[in-house]
């Protein structure tokens, strides 16, 4: 059923490159269907928003005639946050309360600085927040209050003044769990619409709804084209791949709870992938035995056989040094070091989007309430992307002050390059402040 790989093998690297591979397809007929989506919001504002929403969510008793009718006040936040089980409000509460402390913390490291030379010139960089930022969370069957709070907190936690999350509501469902998680968050405002025309919407405003400096959060394939085509006029976080988990296991944890960590990727969707680099023999055919003992116990066991089956692998290795090695080459989104002393591995890895460390360490708690953000690069793209975080909310604008002794100075070494480079103006700009 999955892919069983021998880094001592002539033709490793090929299966290995061929195994990882992952192209995000453009579908011709979505494209199209956003570009129309977009230029029709931009043009028609909520009168197009709510067309589309009317449309596409099957809003209930003849649709939505307003975009008022659409928003989610403070006051119902409040109240599903009442309403849901105590079990369920403790747990976001418990959630929500670790990933702020630990972007509270990250916040202190984002600090703005100045220096002063001897000449009294004054540099140094000012760090600010976004004024307004959209947050889009999938809605229907596919909700995650998790989500709302690793999308919201940081922005929160950054200084963004106002958070403007949307959310799809097909047939008028409302999932109480995800306004409740939005009340804990922070969130100022929460209108139930998605798609591209929600993106639209928050990246060229409308008459109801302000357009926003930066756009986060995962979405189908629409969302996606759609976050892609409003880059440059807003921010995006990201255009996330499928979800992704490595482990570098020495062999001594459990069989059974490696495969369960395999298995907690690949429930997500078919193209999720799941691989185990282990210098071990015998452990490999330990978890391939978990593997087929645990899966038909698993609700999700179709699409967890087919995402293991066609992404997934069991990879024999020289030893540990080679598995970190293969590791940062695969930059997974999610790496799990299962060892007994996984700091030493851990040390030489230079690319992944989170480390979990020791046996204990399931990526499932990282997901939900360890406190570092869940939202991760994938496709490899951890070589140059880093974890959602609070520096996504926030710029960094230089502060020069030269004073008239640097003026001399630096006036001088200015005009020399500006006329190298052809730009008198420039130059004569420096040069008449000296004296």
């Amino acid at each position: 059923m999955i892919t069983k790989l021998d880094s001592s093998q002539a033709d490793f690297k090929q299966r290995l490159d061929t195994l990882l591979a992952f192209e995000a397809s453009t579908d011709d007929a979505i494209e199209s269907a956003v570009t129309g989506i977009l230029a029709d919001v931009k043009q028609r504002g909520d009168a197009a928003v709510l067309e589309y929403t009317n449309r596409f969510d099957r809003i209930p008793n003849g649709g939505a005639t307003s975009m008022a009718a659409l928003e989610i006040s403070q006051q119902e936040m409040q109240a599903a946050l009442a309403a849901i089980p105590d079990a369920q409000r403790k747990a976001l509460e418990v959630a929500a309360h670790r990933v702020r402390v630990f972007h509270e913390r990250q916040k202190q490291e984002l600090n703005g600085f100045t220096y002063t030379e001897p000449d009294g010139t004054v540099l140094g960089q000012r760090v600010t927040p976004l004024d307004r930022v959209g947050i889009y969370v999938p809605g229907g069957k596919a909700a995650y209050p998790s989500s709302v709070l690793m999308n919201a907190i940081p922005a929160h936690v950054a200084g963004v003044e106002e958070i403007i999350m949307v959310v799809p509501t097909p047939d008028g469902v409302k999932n109480q769990m995800v306004l409740a998680a939005a009340a804990i968050a922070g969130v100022t405002r929460v209108i139930t619409i998605g798609g591209a025309q929600a993106v639209a919407a928050l990246a060229h405003g409308t008459e109801t709804i302000q357009a926003v400096d930066k756009i986060v959060g995962p979405g189908n394939a629409y969302v996606a084209s759609a976050k892609r085509r409003v880059f440059g006029v807003v921010g995006i976080d990201m255009i996330a791949g499928p979800s992704e988990i490595l482990i570098v296991a020495d062999g001594t944890t459990d069989p059974d709870w490696v495969a369960m960590d395999l298995f907690s990727q690949a429930e997500h969707d078919e193209l999720a992938q799941a691989i185990l680099l282990c210098p071990d023999a015998d452990y490999l055919a330990k978890v391939e035995a978990s593997i087929e003992t645990l899966l038909p116990t698993m609700p999700r066991q179709e699409v967890i056989r087919t995402s293991l089956g066609d992404r997934g692998a069991l990879i024999k290795v020289r030893d540990m040094d080679e598995a970190c090695a293969i590791a940062n080459s695969i930059a997974a989104e999610h790496l799990e070091i299962s060892a007994v002393e996984p700091q030493q591995w851990a040390d030489k890895i230079r690319h992944a989007g989170a480390m979990f460390l020791g046996r204990f360490s399931s990526e499932s708690l990282g997901d939900y309430c360890c406190g570092p953000n869940h939202v991760l690069p994938t496709s490899r793209t951890a070589r140059f992307s880093s974890p959602l975080g609070v520096y996504d909310f926030q710029k960094r604008s230089s502060i020069i002050y030269v004073s008239e002794a640097g003026a001399q100075t630096l006036g001088k070494v200015a005009a020399e390059l500006a006329y190298g480079e052809g730009l008198q103006a420039h130059a004569r700009s420096a040069e008449l402040r000296i004296k």
